[in-house]
């Protein structure tokens, strides 16, 4: 019995010396936060907060008649939503990228484009790889509000997700370590971590990437990466942007009356001795279409199983 009373008054010590107690709460510039007997500290979430920064934009994605409603979930736990299909989208939407209540763009990382958004070893790309040396600072490209700050385990590593004022969200993956936490309010060009080689990646890049309710983009129709600016301050987005690896100007053929004419895509499923040039040629078209349809080479490698855009 006094044997049984001694462990459990030793358990008891061991739990309340390195219990995580609430101690108080302190007002801070990043908000309310909760400090511990561990002396680790917490966040609180703003309990009016909906994850919604652009009311004007997000009232239009939410009708029926432009094909939604589609939703902005916060989610500080899951990278991805899951609930929108912009493939559905039916009008135009859009975008200012560069208003000035909210700063300005700034490149996210200072380095040469390794990889492309694209159709890549059998599955799409849904970002673009940026070169750098492990330990280089990552930087946010708008201002706004990081969402998800965790080790991921779907193969980004160490992910950083920013929702933006303006409507988009970013992504920074391979990070070899965070400096920001889910809830915390980022300036354009403020350092949100380092550059590394974590997750599904093969050499230490950033792995950058531009969605639109869920759904990516292709980062090159806003940024020019040489050059390190906007494009333009105004993006319109339609439904035939969130086709995964494909350029919006590849689905519209322009008429001889002056008028455009939605291009239907056509896929061809590699098969075992296929060969650029010979599907090029029973799809009745060229090989320099095929490498520019799917961000390939003519010296790329396809893989059996591989689906190809023809048209």
């Amino acid at each position: 019995m006094f044997r049984v009373l001694k462990v459990c008054i030793a358990c008891f010590v061991s739990l309340y010396v390195f219990a995580q107690i609430p101690l108080d709460t302190v007002d801070s510039k990043l908000g309310q936060m909760v400090m511990y007997s561990d002396q680790s500290w917490e966040l609180l979430p703003d309990s009016t907060f909906d994850g919604i920064l652009n009311r004007d934009l997000h009232s239009i994605m939410s009708r029926a008649d432009i094909g939604g409603p589609f939703v902005m979930k916060w989610d500080d736990n899951d990278c991805y939503t899951r609930a929108n299909n912009l493939t559905k989208l039916k009008d135009t939407v859009w975008l200012c990228l560069d208003d000035d209540g909210h700063g300005s763009f700034t490149i996210p990382i200072d380095g040469p484009v390794t990889s492309r958004y694209k159709y890549r070893n059998g599955k799409y790309h849904n970002g673009i790889d940026l070169d750098l040396v492990t330990g280089d600072t990552v930087v946010s490209a708008f201002d706004g509000i990081v969402r998800y700050s965790r080790n991921n385990a779907g193969g980004y590593g160490n992910l950083v997700i920013i929702r933006h004022y303006n409507g988009l969200e970013t992504y920074y993956a391979h990070l070899s370590k965070l400096l920001v936490f889910s809830g915390q309010k980022v300036k354009s060009g403020q350092v949100i971590g380092l550059g590394g080689n974590t997750g599904h990646s093969f050499g230490s890049h950033l792995h950058f990437e531009v969605r639109f309710y869920d759904s990516p983009i292709n980062p090159e129709e806003l940024i020019d990466f040489k050059n390190q600016v906007l494009k333009k301050t105004n993006l319109l987005l339609h439904k035939t942007m969130f086709r995964p690896g494909v350029s919006p100007s590849d689905q519209w053929r322009q008429k001889p009356n002056g008028t455009k004419e939605y291009i239907a895509k056509k896929y061809y499923k590699v098969r075992a001795g296929d060969t650029l040039s010979a599907i090029a040629e029973r799809n009745r078209t060229s090989v320099s279409s095929l490498c520019r349809l799917n961000g390939l080479r003519t010296t790329s490698i396809l893989q059996i199983g591989q689906n190809l855009r023809v048209r």
